[in-house]
């Protein structure tokens, strides 16, 4: 059963329906599997046991009676704890939610339990999706199954943690400047961000509102593009959902990509690239000119801006979303207060960490009087800029590769004094979201100890189908994707 695990999803899914093992089974065992090695991963904020094995058993019941089943039914599920469940803790890894129980249910949250997917339990994640190493979380730390010293990367490295060390077959993560990429990358593991709109927000707790996006965490591009289809679709609740049909983007995989045009981003692979990443990335060129594709250079001269001008818009937005976390009508309240601004301020400054009130700071000066048309105006501004940079490139090439991060999982506790060492760990993932286009991360390789190295891909706004394809022509060039973090 154990065995079972190590498999894909869509492995699974086949396994199920051929009745070699019950839902509830494969369920059982992938909470047994968190039981056992989760304390030294920590991985999981909260198991939702009650509410996975009441899914499995109506698949269960659908398989006896012989109907057809949903995409996905019966295959594990971690979901990322800054997204509702109805009757669970949603923390976001926050002391200020620590007691928070959902009411309601996120978009994402009810497709997966209408299409009968069974959700472990609420993974991990930097306190309200802030970080890029998942140490901000007020409750734990995550540790990288492929070496429990290093970072698993951040936002969403429960997730990502959760899907390397087969506690999960699938996961959702978050993404509003890399937080699904960068853990895929150094957990070595597919993780994708569609184009903004493309999955419902609704039930997601707000980081960055134009940023925010949900999407996949898998160990395979097949799994990514069929959980991508059972999540995304227009919602009602959400003003920025699409209204578009939700495509099959598994038709798409192993399409011929002879003739393709990649354009490898010149800024992203000239300077600060470790010889590991540098040596894996030329390998991934190599790849898609056997298979036909023409590699091109490409420039996005305004890339090197998008640090900055992400760290005020997001901070900008984290700073107005935050400000509903006051103590009045959820999460903590602060005691011993004797007016209301006192609570204000004492509930605040009791339930946020250290990296919510930088971020929060931050963005309350730049949207402060004096400062607004030099901040934030100017901000929005270079992002239509490096927005119009990548129409350009996308002008002349079907798809972007970079690499994820230019470098491999660091060690926990090597960045914390150094909160801008730490920011500029997003230089290659921030610009997708910036511009609102779909990019994922892919297995490419290892470095000298031993840690994955993830390849970005990038393609214009609403080509998901693309993507898929070109980063399952990659995936099944060589056999990364099959090799498992042993713990």
């Amino acid at each position: 059963m154990q065995e079972l695990l190590k498999k894909s999803a869509m492995e699974q899914s086949k396994a199920l329906k051929n009745k070699e093992v019950s839902a509830v089974e494969l369920t059982k065992v992938s909470l047994d599997r968190i039981k056992t090695i989760d304390e030294k991963l920590g991985a999981f904020n909260s198991l939702t046991e009650e509410t996975a094995l009441e899914t499995a058993k109506k698949v269960d019941e659908k398989i006896a009676k012989g109907e057809e089943l949903p995409l996905l039914a019966g295959v594990p599920l971690a979901l990322k704890d800054n997204m509702n469940l109805v009757g669970s803790k949603t923390t976001a890894s926050s002391k200020i939610l620590e007691n928070f129980v959902s009411p309601y249910n996120a978009t994402v949250t009810q497709k997966l339990l209408d299409n009968l997917v069974p959700i472990v339990g609420k993974a991990n994640l930097d306190e309200f999706a802030m970080g890029s190493s998942n140490e901000n979380s007020a409750f734990k730390k995550v540790h990288n199954p492929w070496n429990l010293k290093k970072v698993p990367g951040g936002s969403s490295g429960g997730s990502a943690a959760s899907v390397a060390s087969c506690e999960a077959a699938l996961a959702l993560g978050s993404d509003t400047g890399g937080s699904i990429r960068l853990p895929a990358s150094f957990c070595g593991i597919v993780g994708m961000k569609p184009t903004y709109g493309k999955v419902s927000r609704y039930g997601l707790i707000a980081f960055a509102s134009s940023l925010d996006q949900i999407g996949p965490f898998t160990r395979t591009v097949e799994d990514a593009a069929a959980l991508l289809e059972v999540i995304s679709g227009h919602d009602p609740h959400d003003s920025t959902s699409l209204d578009l049909p939700v495509e099959n983007y598994r038709a798409s995989l192993n399409n011929d990509i002879k003739g393709m045009k990649i354009g490898v981003v010149k800024e992203l692979v000239k300077e600060g690239l470790a010889p590991d990443v540098e040596k894996a990335i030329q390998g991934a060129i190599d790849t898609y000119k056997s298979l036909g594709a023409e590699v091109v250079e490409i420039s996005l001269p305004n890339i090197g801006h998008s640090i900055g001008i992400y760290y005020i818009l997001a901070t900008a937005e984290c700073s107005s979303n935050l400000a509903r976390f006051d103590g009045v009508k959820y999460g903590h309240r602060a005691e011993g207060v004797n007016n209301l601004l006192d609570m204000y301020c004492k509930t605040r400054a009791e339930g946020f960490g250290p990296e919510v009130k930088r971020r929060i700071m931050l963005g309350t000066y730049a949207l402060s009087s004096g400062y607004y048309d030099a901040y934030y105006k100017k901000a929005q501004q270079m992002r239509r800029i490096v927005t119009e940079d990548f129409l350009k490139a996308f002008s002349q090439v079907d798809a972007l590769i970079a690499p994820t991060c230019p470098n491999t999982a660091f060690d926990l506790g090597s960045k914390t004094e150094d909160p801008l060492s730490m920011y500029l760990t997003d230089i290659a993932t921030i610009g997708a979201n910036l511009a609102g286009i779909p990019a994922m991360s892919v297995p490419a390789g290892f470095d000298s100890d031993g840690m994955p190295i993830g390849l970005q891909i990038m393609s214009p706004q609403l080509t998901e189908a693309k993507l898929f394809n070109i980063a399952y022509k990659f995936e099944q060039s060589h056999d990364y994707y099959k090799q498992l973090a042993d713990i």
